[in-house]
């Protein structure tokens, strides 16, 4: 009764978000491409619900083919971000486009966030459990690492360094949603996310 509850209310609320922010999409479009081009949106690769993969949408923050240049992972001033990617980032209007990934149903709202394969494949049990159910917008590993670009070693571990230091932690703050799992919890990360986007924190 709660996934389908659950699934209702994401259909709900990502129908109403994409309608209402359809002037600003249109802006942030523009934007981009006056600022560095097509394409608008960045599609990535990432694990999903029984590890299956799935295209995460995004509007792209960084330089064309920024993948091909730097980590997987992106730093404190990095200089594959543009000047309108700094500006979408820091108020996470670049993650809007994922509404698009919950009416798809390959997201949810309030759920673990979708890692890369390779930095999941390196806990393989813990995510076998993770990931059995959808990934989602915002969790609890999302409130308490809104500004993880800051955390990250600026060199060359710094893949290293997520994958050892800040990964456990959000895999702990998984479990701990899949635990704490019912409309409750989700209200609360909801309340929690909109309040560090409006209050910058």
């Amino acid at each position: 009764m709660y996934f389908l509850a659950k699934r209702i209310f994401d259909i709900i609320f990502s129908c109403a978000v994409l309608m209402l922010m359809l002037p600003l999409f249109v802006l942030i479009s523009l934007a981009i491409v006056v600022n560095s081009g097509c394409p608008v949106f960045y599609l990535q690769d990432r694990i999903g619900k029984d590890w299956h993969s799935f295209k995460i949408i995004k509007f792209r923050t960084m330089v064309k083919d920024a993948e091909k240049i730097g980590p997987g992972i992106s730093l404190a001033n990095d200089a594959r971000i543009t000047f309108v990617g700094g500006i979408l980032r820091k108020f996470k209007l670049d993650e809007l486009p994922q509404f698009i990934n919950v009416l798809t149903g390959r997201m949810s709202i309030i759920g673990p966030r979708p890692e890369l394969k390779k930095f999941a494949s390196c806990y393989p049990d813990e995510y076998s459990e993770i990931l059995k159910i959808k990934p989602g917008i915002t969790d609890f590993a999302s409130i308490k690492f809104r500004n993880e670009s800051k955390l990250l070693k600026d060199n060359n571990e710094s893949e290293l360094f997520y994958t050892k230091e800040i990964l456990p932690v959000k895999i702990s703050l998984c479990q701990k949603y899949i635990s704490e799992m019912n409309f409750i919890t989700d209200l609360k990360i909801i309340f929690k996310t909109a309040a560090g986007i409006l209050l910058c924190k």
